[in-house]
């Protein structure tokens, strides 16, 4: 049984700079009943559609946008600093090659069947509404593509609606 309790997008006060950028997330999403993982720092939170969303990065080579293109949910799951070694593992290895999740002594819950990690503190489950591939040409800043896309290997943008938001009682965000 879950040990989080539900909150409304409205009532998040957490630092998305710090929370994202610094804390990262966990992007989790199933495929043919395999779950699959990584770690993201860019991304973020707003009001898009008239919806509460979160948007996230994925880049073509990860194994994990295999799992996000073939579902209509994923989850962001934010986990507390005593997992920073399993957060660099998740984002260093592939799912292609060994079951990460297994490796990393983690567990996944479900919340209406969208997979996340029981040892987070903050989950976001998310419902995908956009999904488009970052372009060269939509560049303004040229130095951009130099520093992030030396190989033009552009991100996939995804937004999502935020579905629920699950959060342990004892964690603020």
């Amino acid at each position: 049984m879950s040990n989080f309790i539900r909150q409304s997008a409205e009532t998040l006060t957490f630092n998305p700079f710090q929370t994202i950028g610094k804390e990262w997330l966990l992007i989790t999403a199933e495929k043919d009943g395999l779950v699959n993982t990584m770690t993201a720092s860019w991304g973020g939170v707003g009001i898009l559609f008239g919806k509460p969303v979160a948007y996230i990065f994925v880049r073509p080579q990860r194994y994990t946008k295999e799992f996000i293109d073939s579902s209509t949910h994923f989850s962001l799951s934010v986990l507390p600093e005593q997992y920073r070694k399993q957060l660099n593992y998740f984002g260093t290895v592939s799912g292609r090659t060994e079951d990460k999740i297994k490796n990393s002594n983690l567990s996944i819950e479900r919340e209406d069947g969208v997979p996340y990690f029981s040892d987070a503190k903050l989950v976001m489950v998310c419902k995908k509404l956009f999904a488009q591939s970052v372009e060269e040409s939509a560049f303004l800043d040229p130095s951009l593509i130099e520093r992030w896309y030396k190989d033009k290997d552009f991100h996939t943008l995804y937004i999502a609606e935020i579905e629920s938001i699950l959060r342990k009682p004892e964690q603020s965000e």
